[in-house]
């Protein structure tokens, strides 16, 4: 539940800032605004101030700012000649170009404003990312494991272009998305040239790819009554052995309990200066697909970090990078999606954003909550200036259209215009409520 209201106050919050950026230009146009709404459907709190009534209601998916001259309360009164003055409708178009656009201009500034705040404060990150990508397991049946990618090989090259760290194979595999991709490989003393499958899903990383960093099998999580926790195993213990066989990563772990095939396993663990030896017998989990029944212990792996802060200078610095570097895949991931290199399978809705912003606002972290307002903001900011009727692009287009035309285009072609926006709008609502129920079912 803590995760659900705090992804739904996260995701207010942007809403908030882009319908703020609406309200104060159009209060700066001298426009009067009737509405300034956070959701949809029925009213839960309203109150007036001035001329304008403000509003929370039911369905916090998004909100809207009402101007005298575009909407329905008072279309149908013949308008005062002030109020025409302070009409939507009758200001210039660059003022009204300038209103539309400040919404999805919010979004985007706010990243510069509070990405150097989390880098001034420091925050945890996963300490693989700064490090060389070197490979720790490579899943079997994968495009990784069919280009012959094996543990232990260190990535130094993708075409072309030299890779330093984790970080950075993740950014050049997204820009080489659609292309034939070849990796330079590092296996011990030798150097090797190897070419992807043209059907690897690069532009989903490494990870994508089927190849996982270097994990310790250190115990970082324990599931509540399963085997593990049942047996006595805690967290930060380190496993040693399973059945006599020595695990030397997390992942040789999955391989051993599932070659036990259930039956007892002894566990021999190293905490603190002690070695313990532990008996368990894994638990069979079906699943609805049956190719992922497996045995399970109910323990997952504790995640190396690293904490990283920033002195006030470099903070801003570093702020101002990482916002147009996201600013920058947003646009790369948009445009490889369109051009078909990027599954849309990939496309998620509320259901994952408000995943995503309850996750990290369930840690209490501030550092860590401004930094995924910021990566949210820059998608709904991006997404709003899509040409597409309904959205605010679609109204810049329209602006775009008058400035050239030196006159709007006709109320028959805007409302045709619309319902295709709308249509457009609706089935892309549904394809990524699919995919975000498909990932709660199925974990894909």
């Amino acid at each position: 539940m803590l995760k659900i209201v705090g992804g739904i106050l996260m995701l207010g919050i942007l809403v908030f800032v882009h319908e703020l950026g609406h309200f104060l230009v159009a209060k700066w146009c001298r426009v009067k605004v009737l509405k300034f709404s956070l959701g949809f459907g029925p009213k839960l709190f309203s109150r007036t101030w001035g001329e304008t009534e403000y509003k929370i209601c039911l369905i916090p998916l998004g909100g809207y700012v009402q101007m005298l001259g575009e909407g329905d309360d008072e279309e149908n009164k013949p308008l005062t000649q002030q109020d025409k003055l302070r009409s939507f409708a009758e200001k210039p178009v660059l003022q009204r170009l300038a209103i539309v656009a400040a919404g999805p201009a919010m979004n985007l500034i706010l990243p510069f404003l509070i990405l150097p705040v989390a880098y001034f404060m420091g925050m945890d990150q996963p300490a693989f990312l700064d490090n060389p990508a070197c490979v720790g397991y490579v899943v079997s049946e994968s495009d990784a494991s069919r280009a012959g990618i094996q543990a232990g090989d260190c990535i130094r090259n993708i075409n072309g272009e030299p890779i330093v760290s984790w970080t950075d194979a993740e950014k050049k595999l997204l820009r080489h998305s659609g292309q034939e991709t070849s990796l330079v490989i590092e296996r011990g003393s030798e150097v090797l040239d190897m070419p992807l499958p043209t059907d690897a899903s690069v532009a989903e990383g490494l990870q994508g790819l089927g190849v996982l960093p270097k994990q310790a099998a250190i115990v970082g999580f324990l599931e509540a009554n399963m085997p593990a926790q049942m047996a006595g195993l805690q967290l930060d213990d380190r496993i040693i052995s399973i059945n006599g066989s020595v695990v030397s990563s997390w992942y040789d772990i999955h391989s051993l309990v599932q070659a036990g095939t259930g039956q007892p396993m002894t566990l021999v663990v190293e905490r603190g200066d002690s070695r313990l030896t532990l008996q368990l017998t894994p638990e069979y989990k079906q699943y609805d697909n049956s190719e992922d029944n497996r045995y399970l212990l109910g323990i997952g792996p504790k995640l190396e970090t690293v904490f990283k802060r920033y002195s006030a200078g470099d903070a801003i610095g570093q702020g101002i990078d990482r916002s147009v570097e996201l600013v920058d895949l947003t646009l790369l991931f948009l445009r490889k999606l369109f051009a078909g290199h990027i599954s849309a399978k990939n496309i998620g809705g509320p259901i994952m954003v408000v995943q995503m912003a309850g996750a990290v606002a369930e840690e209490v972290d501030l550092a860590k909550i401004l930094s995924m307002l910021a990566f949210l903001s820059i998608q709904l900011g991006i997404l709003n200036l899509l040409p597409v009727p309904i959205l605010d692009g679609g109204h810049l287009l329209f602006g775009a259209v008058e400035l050239v035309r030196r006159k709007p285009l006709s109320e028959q072609a805007r409302e045709i215009a619309q319902q295709v926006g709308l249509v457009l709008i609706v089935l892309l609502m549904v394809w990524a409520f699919y995919n975000d129920i498909m990932r709660l079912s199925f974990g894909g």
